[in-house]
C-alpha cells in the first residue's frame, strides 16, 4: 500500500489518503436520499494526476449505471493547468515504511525517487477527457445545453484569446463552462473560473511558468480576462426569467467573501494570505448583480458559508460549500421549491478512519523521531480533521502566515496568560472560566479559531460548550476591531480575540436564507 505521507499531510489543507472512504460515504447518502443530480464544485482530484482524474471517473460512471445519478462537473484550480499540464512529484510512504518521491517529470530522475507519467497534470482539453461524461460535452439526455460561443460541444469551438500584458506572450485557451437542462424547467449554470494569464518576459511556448496560476485568481481575475462570461451569464439570466427556469449557478471561486467579513481581521494579522488574497473584490458583486445572477455556489476555501449582498430590486447570495477532506467535512443538499431555495447541509464527521493509515502516519512520525500526533488516535472523521487543523498551526499556519515572534510568544502560553496580557490585568472572565482558562493552552484555541473560521455554525458543536463560553467572554473583555492593531504582541491578540468574536457571531447568526423564486422541486447535491 503507497500513501501520501503524514508529513506532506499536516502541512496541507486538505487531506489526501482519506478522500476515498469521504467520498464512498458520500455517494451513500446521496442515494439513501435519491438524490438525482450531483454537482462536483472542482478540486475533484489531488492535483489533476491522470490516474487520479481516470479513477475518479470510474468511481461516478459506476455510481451512475447503478443508482442513475447525474453528475455534473467543474474544473478546480487541483484538477487542469493551462493549455498544456504542470509535472507534479509527491511524497508517498511505502509498504514499510519508506518515504519514496513519485514524479512525473523524468528529469528528477534518480536514488529514491519514481517517475511515472500518471502523475501529470493535463492541460485543456486533453484534462478534460476523462470526465467528459459529466456536463463538459452534450449528452442526448439533456434537454438543452450550449456553451459561452454557442451550441457546438466540440473543443476546438470553446476557445478565447487571451495575452500579457506586454503583448509577447498571446494564447488562445479553452473555456469549459456550460449551461445544462437535465430536466424540464432546472437550467444549471456551471461556470469555468480558471483562469491562466500570460505573463510578462520570454518563456517555452505554453510551460507552466509561463502563467499565473489560477489558485488565487478567481472572480477578480474572470473580470479581467474573461469578461464574455459575463455577458453569457446575463444573458442567460434574462432567458431564465423569461422562460420561468430555476436557473442554479456555480463555479469553484466564491462571488462574495465567504466568511461575511468576520475574516476583515486576517488581513491586519497576517498579510496576504492565501485567504486575503481569494477574497472577491467588490466588482465582482457588482458585476453578479448587473447580471442579475441570484445565487451561486462555491467551493476552493473549504469553508460553510452563507452570504448575501442587495441593491435595489436585485441581490446576489453566495452558498459557500465544505469539502469532503477537511474540516468540517459535508456536503449540502439543495431543494429548489416554487418560492425559494433551502439547503441542508449533511455532515461526515461520523464515519470511521482507517486504521491501517493511522499506522501509517505512526510509522512515518517514528521514522522522523516524532512523538504520535493527536491525530492518530481519533475515533472518527471528525476528530482526525480537527487534530489536522492543530497540526496545521504547527506546520503551516505558524510556518507560513505568523510573525515569527508573536508565534513564539504566543505558542508557550496558556489562555489566561494571553488574556491577561491584553488586558494588562486581570480579565473579566467568569470565575468558573478563570481556571478552565489556565488549563487551556493557546495553541487549542489557535486551532479552535481556524475551525470557527471555517465551519462557521457546523464548528460549534465539536468545540464543547465550555469553550464557546470562554471564548466569548474573551472576546467581550479582550477583543479589539483591526485598526487597533499597532504590531506588538498584545496588539496581536487583542485583533485575534477580536476575530474570535466574529466567528462567534457569523456562527450564530449562521442559517438565514434569503426567499428567491425558484420554480421546481428537484433535489440538487453540491
Amino acid at each position: 500500500m503507497s500513501l501520501r505521507s503524514w508529513g506532506d499531510t499536516r502541512q496541507s489543507t486538505r487531506v489526501f489518503n482519506e478522500s476515498v472512504r469521504a467520498l464512498t460515504a458520500a455517494l451513500a447518502e446521496v442515494a439513501r436520499r435519491q438524490i438525482r443530480h450531483v454537482v462536483l464544485l472542482g478540486d475533484y482530484t489531488d492535483d489533476g494526476q491522470k490516474t487520479t482524474t481516470a479513477t475518479l471517473a470510474e468511481i461516478l460512471k459506476r455510481h451512475r449505471e447503478t443508482h442513475g445519478t447525474a453528475f455534473y462537473a467543474l474544473p478546480g484550480n487541483h484538477d487542469i493547468f493551462g493549455p498544456r499540464g504542470r509535472h507534479h512529484t509527491k511524497e508517498f510512504l511505502t509498504g514499510n515504511g519508506n518515504i519514496i518521491l513519485v514524479s512525473s517529470d523524468d528529469k528528477l530522475s534518480g536514488p529514491g525517487v519514481v517517475i511515472n507519467d500518471a502523475m501529470y497534470c493535463a492541460g485543456y482539453p486533453e484534462g478534460l477527457a476523462p470526465m467528459s461524461e459529466f456536463g463538459y460535452f452534450r449528452r442526448p439526455e439533456y434537454l438543452h445545453w450550449e456553451s459561452p460561443f454557442g451550441k457546438s460541444d466540440r473543443p476546438a469551438d470553446r476557445f478565447y484569446d487571451i495575452a500579457s500584458p506586454d503583448g509577447c506572450n498571446q494564447y488562445r485557451l479553452m473555456d469549459a463552462s456550460y449551461l445544462v437542462e437535465p430536466e424540464e424547467g432546472l437550467w444549471l449554470l456551471m461556470i469555468d473560473a480558471n483562469v491562466f494569464e500570460p505573463l510578462d518576459g520570454f518563456f517555452e511556448r505554453g510551460e507552466e511558468a509561463a502563467f499565473t496560476d489560477s489558485t488565487a485568481g478567481g472572480w477578480n481575475a474572470m473580470l479581467r480576462s474573461k469578461p464574455f462570461i459575463l455577458s453569457w451569464m446575463s444573458d442567460i439570466a434574462r432567458r431564465a426569467r423569461l422562460l420561468s427556469k430555476t436557473l442554479l449557478t456555480f463555479s469553484h471561486y466564491p462571488v462574495l467573501d465567504p466568511f461575511d467579513g468576520a475574516a476583515e481581521a486576517e488581513r491586519f494579522l497576517f498579510g496576504e494570505t492565501n485567504v486575503v488574497r481569494r477574497t472577491p473584490r467588490q466588482s465582482v458583486q457588482e458585476a453578479f448583480l448587473a447580471a442579475g445572477i441570484e445565487v451561486h455556489f462555491s467551493g476552493h476555501l473549504h469553508v460553510e458559508g452563507f452570504t448575501r449582498r442587495a441593491r435595489g430590486n436585485r441581490s446576489i447570495t453566495n452558498i459557500a460549500v465544505p469539502s469532503l477532506v477537511a474540516f468540517p467535512p459535508a456536503f449540502k443538499v439543495v431543494a429548489p421549491s416554487s418560492d425559494r431555495i433551502s439547503t441542508e447541509t449533511i455532515e461526515l464527521s461520523s464515519i470511521l478512519v482507517d486504521d491501517a493509515i493511522l499506522d501509517a502516519y505512526r510509522a512515518d512520525a517514528v521514522s522522523r523521531n516524532e512523538s504520535s500526533d493527536r491525530a492518530f488516535a481519533a475515533k472518527n472523521y471528525g476528530e482526525f480533521l480537527q487534530a489536522h487543523k492543530r497540526a496545521l498551526v504547527a506546520n503551516r499556519y505558524f510556518v507560513k502566515e505568523w510573525p515569527a515572534s508573536i508565534a513564539d510568544s504566543i505558542a508557550v502560553m496558556n489562555v489566561w496568560e494571553a488574556a491577561y496580557w491584553v488586558a494588562e490585568a486581570q480579565p473579566a472572565l467568569d470565575a468558573g472560566m478563570i481556571e478552565f482558562a489556565k488549563r487551556l493552552p493557546m495553541t487549542e484555541l489557535i486551532a479552535d479559531w481556524y475551525c470557527l473560521r471555517q465551519g462557521a455554525q457546523l464548528a460549534i458543536g465539536h468545540l464543547g460548550n465550555d469553550r464557546i463560553a470562554l471564548y466569548r467572554q474573551l472576546a467581550d473583555c479582550c477583543g479589539s476591531r483591526p485598526q487597533a492593531h499597532d504590531g506588538s504582541t498584545r496588539g496581536f491578540l487583542a485583533v485575534f480575540f477580536g476575530a474570535l468574536g466574529s466567528f462567534l457571531e457569523r456562527a450564530q447568526n449562521a442559517g438565514t436564507e434569503a426567499a428567491i423564486a425558484f420554480a421546481t422541486a428537484d433535489r440538487i447535491s453540491a
